[in-house]
């Protein structure tokens, strides 16, 4: 049995006053510093998902093509 105590399940993107107190802690109290933080946070995972994305495909269409399926 785990020491852990078991969470109750969430919706994916609900977020708790906790988490919001954490964020702006890790920010110094700072609103827009934290909003700043989020921001930033948001558009490198975007950017890396598009990266993701573009890597992915290209090997798609490798594997495809080695295997004879299209261009």
């Amino acid at each position: 049995m785990s020491s852990e105590p078991q969470h109750a399940e969430r919706p994916p993107f609900d977020v708790s006053d906790a988490e919001i107190d954490e964020a702006l802690a890790a920010c110094d109290g700072d609103p827009r510093t934290t909003i700043r933080a989020l921001l930033v946070g948001q558009a490198y995972l975007e950017h890396e998902m598009t990266r993701i994305q573009a890597d992915a495909s290209s090997g798609f269409r490798r594997r495809r093509h080695a295997l004879g399926d299209g261009a």
